[in-house]
C-alpha cells in the first residue's frame, strides 16, 4: 500500500498499472528485437503495439486460476493479439520480463531521487552562503569545542549530499540492466543479439552474464545506497533535534500557525519532522539488509528474493523520495536564532579559545606539557570560580611573561578562527560559488 504522503510521480512508478505497463514495454521491445533478427515475422511487432492493451482487472482475475502473475499477464495480452499472440513472450522466461522491467522502474526511481537530491543541494548551498558568517559554538562529544559558523554546517552537508549524488548515479547504472537470456542464462532459445537490441530499445544495458535472474548484488548496491542517503538525512535531522533543545535553541523547525506541539502541554514546539526522518532512516537500513540477503539464491535461481523485493523496492524508493523532500522543506524554512548562538558561544566565558592560547605559548618555546598546564590553570579557575577566561589569563603572570596583552587579545579574536572559511567554501562550491 502506497503511503498517503508519497509524491505522485514516485508513487505512480510502483502501482500495479505501471508494473504491467513496464512488463508490456519489455515484451514489445523483445518482439521488435526478434523481428529485426528474423526470429518472428517482421510485421508482428507493429500489430502487437497497436493491439496490446493491459487490462489490470482481467490479469488479476486470470491470476486467480493460474496462480502465476506473469502467466496471467501473458494470457491476457495474447488474447488481445489474436493469431499474433503465439509470438508474445516467445522464447522468454518470466524473469526475463520481471527483472528487465524492474530495471526500468528502479532507473525511473533513481531519476526522481537524483532530482530530489539536486533540490536539496540548491537549498544547502543557499543556506551555506546565507549563514556563512553566523558564528556559533562547535561541539564535540556534545561539549563546547571551538567557534564555527552555521554556514559551515550547511557546506558540510552539501559536500556529503554531492557524494550521495555520485553514489546514486552509480547505483542507477548498476540496476539499469536487462536480460533475455532464458531459463538458466544460456540463450538456449533466443540469441544474445535479441537481448542486446531489446535492451537498447529500452535504454538499458544488457547484463554481461546472468542466470535465470539478474544477479542481486546489483540490487543490494542500489538499496544500500538509498540507506546511506537516509543515514545522512538522519545525521542532519539529528543535528536539528539537538539545536532545537530548550537548553540550546539555536535553530528549530518552522512552527506553523495553528500547529500544536503537544496534546497536554500548550507550550511545546517539538522537532517532529526531524524525529520522523530519523525513524524512517531505520527502515531504509533494514531494507538494505534484506536486499543483501537476496544475493545468495539456490543455483541458477530460486524465488526467495521476489517476495522481499515486492516490499522493499516501493518502500525504499517512496520513503527516500519523501525524506529528501521533507528535509529540503525543513532546511529551507529553518528558524535560526543568532542571539542564542551568541549566548551559547559565551556560555563557557571564553574557554573555547584555550587551544589558541596553548599553541601561542608553544610557539614561544614552551614544551607542550608545560604550555598545557599553564593554560589549564586559569581555565579550571573559570570552571570552579567563574569569571571570564580572558580576565583569568591576564591575571596569570606566567602567561604574561611570554605573551603581550596585544598578543593575548589577538588570540581571543574570532576573526582568527574564520580566516580560512573562503578557502573551505571554494573547495566545496568551487570558485563560482
Amino acid at each position: 500500500m502506497i503511503p498517503r504522503y508519497s509524491r505522485e510521480a514516485m508513487a505512480r512508478i510502483w502501482t500495479e498499472e505501471h508494473k504491467f505497463a513496464t512488463w508490456l514495454q519489455v515484451e514489445l521491445a523483445a518482439m521488435e528485437a526478434m523481428a529485426a533478427h528474423g526470429v518472428i515475422p517482421k510485421e508482428v511487432p507493429e500489430r502487437a503495439r497497436a493491439g496490446a492493451v493491459c487490462d489490470v482487472e482481467a490479469i488479476l482475475e486470470i491470476e486467480k486460476k493460474t496462480h502465476h502473475d506473469v502467466a496471467a499477464f501473458v494470457d491476457q495480452i495474447s488474447q488481445c493479439l489474436g493469431e499474433d499472440g503465439r509470438y508474445f513472450h516467445f522464447g522468454l522466461t518470466s524473469s526475463d520480463v520481471l527483472d528487465t522491467a524492474l530495471g526500468l522502474r528502479l532507473k525511473e526511481s533513481a531519476d526522481l531521487l537524483l532530482a530530489d537530491v539536486d533540490a536539496l543541494l540548491d537549498v544547502l548551498k543557499d543556506q551555506a552562503y546565507a549563514f556563512k558568517d553566523l558564528v556559533m559554538v562547535g561541539r564535540t562529544h556534545g561539549v563546547h569545542a571551538e567557534p564555527i559558523t552555521l554556514g559551515l554546517k550547511f557546506a558540510l552537508w552539501y559536500a556529503e549530499f554531492e557524494r550521495h549524488r555520485t553514489r546514486l548515479q552509480q547505483a542507477r547504472k548498476a540496476v539499469a540492466v536487462g536480460k533475455l537470456s532464458g531459463a538458466v542464462g544460456t540463450f538456449a532459445h533466443l540469441p544474445p543479439e535479441v537481448e542486446a537490441s531489446a535492451c537498447a530499445l529500452l535504454g538499458l544495458e544488457p547484463a554481461s552474464i546472468s542466470t535465470q535472474v539478474i544477479q542481486r548484488d546489483r540490487h543490494a548496491e542500489f538499496f544500500a545506497t538509498l540507506a546511506l542517503v537516509g543515514a545522512s538525512i538522519e545525521k542532519v535531522a539529528l543535528e536539528i533535534r539537538h539545536l532545537q533543545r530548550t537548553e540550546v535553541r539555536e535553530a528549530e523547525e518552522m512552527f506553523a500557525a495553528g500547529q500544536k506541539g503537544s496534546s497536554a502541554m500548550p507550550h511545546k514546539r517539538n522537532p517532529i519532522l526531524s524525529e520522523n526522518l530519523c525513524g524512517l532512516a531505520r527502515i531504509l537500513r533494514a531494507n538494505a539488509l534484506a536486499a543483501q540477503e537476496n544475493v545468495a539464491l539456490w543455483h541458477e535461481r530460486d524465488i526467495s528474493h521476489s517476495s522481499v523485493e515486492r516490499l522493499i523496492a516501493p518502500d525504499s524508493a517512496i520513503l527516500l523520495d519523501f525524506m529528501l523532500a521533507r528535509l529540503t522543506r525543513l532546511l529551507k524554512n529553518l528558524q535560526v536564532y543568532p542571539e542564542n548562538m551568541a549566548k551559547n558561544l559565551h556560555l563557557t566565558r571564553g574557554l573555547v579559545f584555550s587551544q589558541g592560547l596553548l599553541l601561542a605559548l608553544i610557539k614561544k618555546g614552551l614544551t607542550r606539557d608545560a604550555a598545557y598546564r599553564l593554560v589549564q590553570r586559569p581555565a579550571m579557575r573559570v570552571w570552579e570560580e567563574g569569571g571570564e577566561f580572558f580576565q583569568r589569563v591576564q591575571e596569570e603572570p606566567a602567561i604574561g611573561k611570554y605573551l603581550s596583552p596585544e598578543e593575548i587579545a589577538e588570540i581571543f579574536d574570532l576573526k582568527h578562527y574564520f580566516r580560512h572559511i573562503p578557502t573551505i567554501f571554494e573547495r566545496v562550491f568551487g570558485q563560482e560559488g
